[in-house]
């Protein structure tokens, strides 16, 4: 047994997400013992925007039969023609009214027509074209409408329609994940981000934040920003103190990562840190680099981005995987305000640096010194020498668009109360097997809870029993005994930098019921820790006093 506790206390120092495969195998012996297997390790939801996937594939059958009109010999078609497309959709769509999404089709269509003013033939064969996917990008960065789409969404969702920051670049890429890539990636190309630099980094966080910025090529030095804020009740707010924010003013930290809301507390920054981190980098670090991952923005009311308090210094990264449940689709931007320090940083780079750059992207342009930072990302995406071929598939991206234009007709926000509804939801039913009220924060978007099981049990149980359990466990035995006790998966949060005895549950992939019983296993383990720590104490009282007596 002792030789098993501690491999698995080994196996708690990999990444959380390797762990958790390790515990979904001891989750699914059990599963098939006893019962269902409730993995909350990861965030992927249990739902999908639908209507969005009917125009889709109702715009994918207008697609092909545009093809055949142009070439058809049964198994094989022709390229779409864009002479005279915008009238032929329009007398699809009449002959057509009853196929599943075609009249949210028809709406997303008259949104870039009549809102965004496009040409409409243009409009239409860019949507025809791109499902169909017979050409590469073009514009490798993303498709010109497609773009401004997007864009329209991005400001919605997480800048408040605020327009005063300006417009902003958009690189269409697979995911937040690629976004971080392509992003470190070019940072170091372009002399942004040497070795050895000094990085912030807000946490806790997705740990490939912290994971990237260490790997050997690399060898950032990080400087932790902790959320370390307690309520007068002694419980977490997830928010960050005035004195760890003040660690910014260091011009020596070239670059600062967030997510924000966060991951795991899934809580977005608070109003006034976001005015000190302002006055921080106007006044005492303005060269600083920014990079935000928002994917969590559209599950709280009301989400403002640092894209839009420090548009110079900020890169926006946005995933549409968790919002609209396309994590299979690989859906991401990155958002870079036209006016950037990104920029600035590369003009003012020595001459001999200089001389380096423009090598690497002379294949590109007869004046590669002129190339904005977001276009040496799309050309570092793909080793600059294959940049022709760069780009996010056009498929993915006309459904980007249209999942963009669906958010941006709902103008009563329906789809956007029901995911914050499923949310808020879960985490109360959590809560309740827990036996415990549920507090609540501002700013939370609920996607994840994180369990700080140090104050939990400092409240809920007897004094002396957060000392038996930090001298007769380590928090990973916890989670092992849910796996194999009630095939529970669960993440520790010492992975993403949360406090080490904190547990991550995602409130998004399970059914509601999960949930209950999720709080209801977890409160048990710590219930028969702590009466086995209690006929542990009344052991040694009894044989202290036998030995006294005796």
């Amino acid at each position: 047994m002792d030789e098993q506790k501690n491999e698995h206390r080994v196996s708690a120092k990999i990444s959380p997400f390797e762990l958790k495969d390790k515990l979904i195998d001891l989750a699914k012996g059990k599963m098939r013992i006893t019962r269902t297997m409730l993995d909350a390790g990861r965030g992927n939801p249990n739902w999908i925007a639908a209507a969005p996937r009917e125009a889709f594939f109702a715009l994918g059958q207008f697609a092909v039969t545009e093809s055949r009109r142009v070439w058809d010999e049964g198994d094989l078609a022709g390229m779409p023609s864009r002479i005279g497309i915008a009238e032929r959709f329009n007398q699809y769509v009449q002959e057509n009214i009853h196929v599943p999404g075609i009249t949210l089709l028809k709406n997303i269509v008259d949104y870039g027509i009549n809102t965004k003013q496009f040409e409409p033939d243009e409009w239409v064969y860019e949507l025809v074209d791109g499902i169909i996917g017979d050409n590469y990008p073009n514009p490798d960065r993303m498709l010109v409408r497609t773009e401004k789409v997007v864009h329209d969404f991005l400001s919605q969702e997480l800048c408040g329609k605020d327009t005063s920051c300006g417009s902003f670049d958009l690189f269409a890429v697979e995911g937040a994940t690629a976004a971080m890539c392509y992003t470190f990636n070019t940072l170091y190309k372009n002399h942004l981000l040497p070795i050895g630099s000094k990085i912030a980094v807000m946490v806790p966080i997705f740990p490939p934040y912290i994971e990237i910025p260490e790997l050997p090529d690399n060898d950032y030095e990080l400087v932790n920003i902790n959320a370390t804020e307690i309520d007068e009740e002694g419980h977490h707010t997830w928010q960050y103190p005035y004195e760890e924010l003040e660690k910014l003013k260091d011009q020596d930290i070239k670059a600062l990562f967030l997510v924000n809301p966060s991951n795991p507390p899934s809580v977005a920054i608070k109003k006034e840190s976001i005015e000190q981190i302002i006055q921080i980098v106007k006044q005492h670090n303005p060269n600083l680099m920014i990079i935000s991952d928002d994917v969590y923005g559209t599950f709280v009311e009301g989400f403002r981005s640092l894209m839009v308090d420090l548009p110079f210094n900020t890169i926006g990264v946005y995933s549409f995987s968790k919002y609209f449940g396309v994590t299979g689709w690989r859906l991401g931007t990155i958002a870079i305000n036209k006016k950037n320090v990104f920029d600035k940083l590369i003009n003012e780079l020595t001459e001999e640096e200089k001389v380096v750059l423009n090598k690497r992207y002379a294949s590109l342009t007869q004046n590669p010194e002129n190339l904005t930072f977001i276009d040496r990302m799309v050309a570092d995406s793909r080793d600059v020498a294959m940049n022709h071929t760069a780009g996010l598939s056009t498929p993915q991206q006309v459904q980007m668009a249209i999942f963009s234009i669906f958010a941006l007709l709902d103008i009563k926000n329906e789809y956007k109360q029901k995911t914050i509804d499923i949310l808020h939801r879960r985490m109360n039913l959590l809560y309740e097997g827990l036996g415990l009220p549920k507090k609540h924060l501002p700013n939370d978007a609920d996607y994840y809870t994180e369990i700080d099981l140090e104050i939990w049990c400092h409240h809920h149980y007897e004094k002396g029993f957060i000392d038996y359990l930090k001298d007769n466990y380590k928090p990973v035995d916890i989670l092992y005994r849910l796996a194999e006790k009630s095939a529970i998966v669960l993440l520790s949060g010492e992975g993403f930098l949360a406090p080490e005895w904190s547990i991550r549950v995602s409130l998004a992939n399970l059914n509601d019921e999960a949930y209950s019983r999720i709080g209801q296993e977890l409160k048990n383990v710590l219930d028969d820790m702590w009466l086995n720590g209690k006929r542990k104490r009344e052991s040694e009282i009894r044989k202290f006093l036998i030995n006294v007596i005796t």
